[in-house]
């Protein structure tokens, strides 16, 4: 209750403001009676303070300290009863009183203090009641709304009704993606990258410079996890207990919604994964079965796909890769073109639906991944790779594209590459070497690398790192030395270590191809083992 509306109190009749005007917005939690000198150290803020002056009625002047004291504890009011120990409120009292914007006020004579509190008691409690009554009754429409399945929005729209500010929902993780309205564009610019997410409850108040205007931020969370904000547009002043109110209500109701939808959308991505899964293990039994399953899942076999898999690069960080997909699968779904998600693993499944008629479609793939990489760089301070397939024509092709991308994934892998889009560039070799017995392959790759046997397997694994580089780069030493983070010499001395097992020059063609060819069927043989 504020000062003003205690005045309009019928049962307090006669209460007359007689300086510090400016404050009679002031809120009044509670009441208390003076019955002590030093009554000031005991006051709380927004305390209507009642006294008939009798302690100050030899020292009149000494008001004035009650009133600097009270006004300095974020007091509300002092009620004064005059003609009784105190003929009237010394002026000097008053004039500091204008200043402070600290309301007093003149108690009529028939009341007494006993009376004053309990009718303003009564009236606190009254607008308590009536508070929650009202807050009770938004809590019922705000629920009728979601029970409508009518949505967020619509509910949203209710409630800035209800408070006189426009309000939004935010998601962190999609925030300068989602479209708040015109009044909270600017938040896109403005909005720290990492909000804490962790022990923050209050209500984050900040103004904008560019276009002067003052924003509300309301913390939501389910089970202790931060699920986004509600952004109001303009202050809501802390005496404002009804908007206050009003916007708990909605949060409750949003966060069960949220709750609900979230739950509904799992079990529907898990049954929707599992079928892919299985599909990628071959546990059905017809083809038959395979097309009528997906397209229950708006996945067509006449439809063309390129397979995207992505994996989180190696880092000391202490993010889980479910958070990561999790932010990926929620972007993907305003991303165009737009791709079907799935988990295997530590890996995440892109399948985009591809135009036949498009000559190129894979840059356009290459901007959405690109895109997902520098949000889950800004967001999480971590890194993640792709390997991209090759065009597949029909959903029953998916199989061998999911493998393609796996296996682009593995060879950036290979030379230690971070936050790369690796396309599958070497289908038609891979496919040729697939069809040789894996006996001749071993003994071809035996014989060619067969200088290399007799080392620890330690330094066999880093000269064989080295040369694979060495020979991706054409045989450039510098870029090889980029590419592994050592010294130039470092790269030189190995090479050379190569050259002298091996009894050949690197750089000549036939050794060249032939060294090519033979870590191509080490890679294929270690991922098939």
């Amino acid at each position: 209750m504020k000062v003003f509306e205690l005045l309009a109190i019928p049962e307090l009749a006669g209460m007359k403001l007689i300086a510090g005007e400016r404050g009679k917005d002031h809120e009044i939690q509670t009441v208390n009676m003076m019955d002590a000198p030093d009554i000031v150290h005991f006051l709380k803020p927004d305390v209507f303070l009642v006294t008939t002056a009798y302690h100050f009625k030899d020292h009149p002047g000494m008001l004035a300290d009650l009133v600097a004291a009270m006004s300095e504890r974020g007091c509300a009011v002092l009620g004064i009863k005059t003609k009784r120990f105190l003929q009237e409120v010394p002026a000097e009292v008053l004039e500091l009183a204008d200043r402070l914007s600290f309301p007093v006020i003149e108690l009529p004579l028939e009341l007494s203090l006993g009376e004053i509190v309990n009718h303003t008691l009564r009236a606190i409690l009254d607008k308590h009641a009536q508070d929650l009554t009202i807050a009770l009754e938004a809590h019922k429409r705000f629920t009728a709304i979601i029970m409508k399945g009518r949505g967020i929005h619509p509910l949203l729209q209710e409630l800035s009704k209800m408070i006189q500010h426009p309000v939004q929902f935010i998601d962190p993780k999609t925030k300068g993606r989602t479209g708040y309205g015109q009044a909270f564009s600017v938040l896109e610019s403005v909005l720290p990258a990492r909000i804490p997410n962790e022990s923050w409850s209050e209500p984050l108040l900040f103004s904008v410079l560019s276009n002067r205007q003052t924003y509300h931020l309301f913390p939501m969370y389910i089970r202790e996890k931060h699920i986004g904000y509600l952004a109001v547009y303009g202050e809501i002043e802390r005496t404002d207990h009804l908007s206050a109110l009003m916007i708990e209500q909605a949060i409750n109701v949003i966060s069960f919604a949220y709750m609900k939808e979230q739950a509904l959308k799992q079990h529907a991505r898990s049954i929707r994964n599992d079928f892919f899964l299985h599909f990628l293990e071959g546990a059905f039994s017809s083809q038959e079965e395979i097309i009528n399953r997906a397209a229950e899942f708006s996945l067509p076999n006449h439809q063309a796909y390129i397979c995207a898999v992505g994996k989180m690069d190696e880092t000391t960080g202490t993010v889980h890769p479910d958070d990561v997909y999790a932010l990926i699968e929620e972007e993907n779904m305003a991303q165009t073109p737009h791709a079907h998600f799935f988990k295997k693993g530590e890996h995440c499944i892109l399948l985009f639906e591809a135009e036949e008629t498009v000559l190129n479609p894979v840059p356009s793939i290459e901007a959405v991944l690109r895109r997902i990489q520098e949000n889950v760089s800004g967001y999480f301070q971590q890194t993640i790779s792709f390997g991209i397939s090759n065009l597949c024509h029909t959903f029953l092709q998916v199989k061998n594209a999911y493998k393609e991308a796996a296996d682009a994934l593995i060879h950036g892998r290979m030379y230690k590459k971070t936050a790369f889009i690796q396309a599958y560039l070497t289908k038609d070799v891979m496919e040729l070497l697939r069809l040789i017995p894996e006996d001749d392959l071993k003994n071809f790759y035996t014989f060619a690398l067969n200088g290399f046997t007799g080392l620890k397997p330690e330094e066999q694994q880093s000269l064989f790192a080295t040369l694979s580089v060495f020979l991706e780069t054409n045989c450039q030493i510098s870029e090889t030395a980029k590419r592994l983070y050592v010294h130039r010499n470092t790269v030189v001395y190995r090479i050379e270590k190569c050259e002298e097992l091996l009894g050949k020059r690197i750089r000549d063609p036939e050794t060249n191809l032939q060294l090519r060819l033979a870590l191509r069927i080490k890679s294929l043989i270690e991922t098939a083992g």
